[in-house]
């Protein structure tokens, strides 16, 4: 099975060597950097490392960014699209053992959850307030999508080749949002999805919404929340919750 990694990055000059060389050798067939009009030297070295550079001349958005990436990985025969943060937040060494569980027909998505006890997620570094967000929304999620992760909110996630196929995550946020939008419309398509534990790393270089941003994004979780109970009570009809016509 082809494995295509994906590198949504916005100036991660500082921690986007360190995090390719974590990722082990064999365990991804391409890496795409998809740059996000990066001011500093993002694109320079990922040319020099070897990745496949696609990208915007101006800022579009996270969401924006991953849309760009799925839709080349696609493109480019991916079977297994696993997203790995460029800013080395995430411990890219443990890429295999999230493809695994696709690889091995056990879930067609798979998170890196970085809650597995409070004592070790703050002392990664986690913002008490990030913390308690993200087990607020995280059991909101759980109980009104009957799922029982234990982090909604990584940004370390991997997923199957149906999964983009059938997900019209183009018609998504272009903003932060987007990781919980097409979690919640993978549930309503009925995706099997699972976690695995990574590390917390919380550090200067490491790229991180502030409080405000926080907050939008909560907000805007909790209407797409919304969305999904009307759609599935057949109370509204939603386009994010119509599959792609192929």
């Amino acid at each position: 099975m082809r494995t295509i990694a994906v590198m949504p990055a916005y100036n991660a000059e500082l921690t986007l060597e360190q995090t390719v060389r974590d990722i082990p050798p064999g365990s991804v067939d391409e890496i795409i950097l998809g740059d996000d009009g990066s001011t500093d030297g993002t694109v320079e070295i990922a040319k020099r490392l070897g990745l496949t550079v696609i990208g915007n001349s101006v800022n579009m958005g996270y969401g924006a960014n991953q849309k760009l990436c799925y839709t080349e990985a696609l493109k480019r025969g991916a079977d297994i699209v696993i997203m790995i943060h460029p800013d080395y937040q995430y411990d890219s060494r443990l890429t295999p053992y999230l493809t695994g569980f696709i690889k091995d027909d056990i879930c067609d998505i798979i998170l890196g959850s970085r809650i597995r006890t409070r004592e070790e997620a703050l002392a990664g570094g986690m913002p008490r307030y990030k913390y308690f967000g993200n087990r607020f929304l995280t059991l909101v999620e759980n109980v009104v999508l009957g799922q029982n992760l234990a982090e909604f909110h990584s940004g370390f996630r991997a997923f199957s080749r149906k999964v983009l196929e059938t997900i019209p995550f183009m018609k998504n946020s272009d903003g932060f949002v987007f990781d919980s939008e097409i979690l919640i419309q993978a549930v309503y398509f009925n995706f099997r999805t699972g976690d695995v534990p990574v590390p917390t790393k919380y550090f200067e270089e490491a790229s991180s919404i502030d409080l405000k941003n926080s907050i939008v994004y909560g907000i805007r979780t909790l209407v797409t929340l919304g969305k999904y109970v009307l759609q599935k009570g057949r109370l509204a009809d939603f386009g994010m919750f119509h599959p792609k016509i192929s």
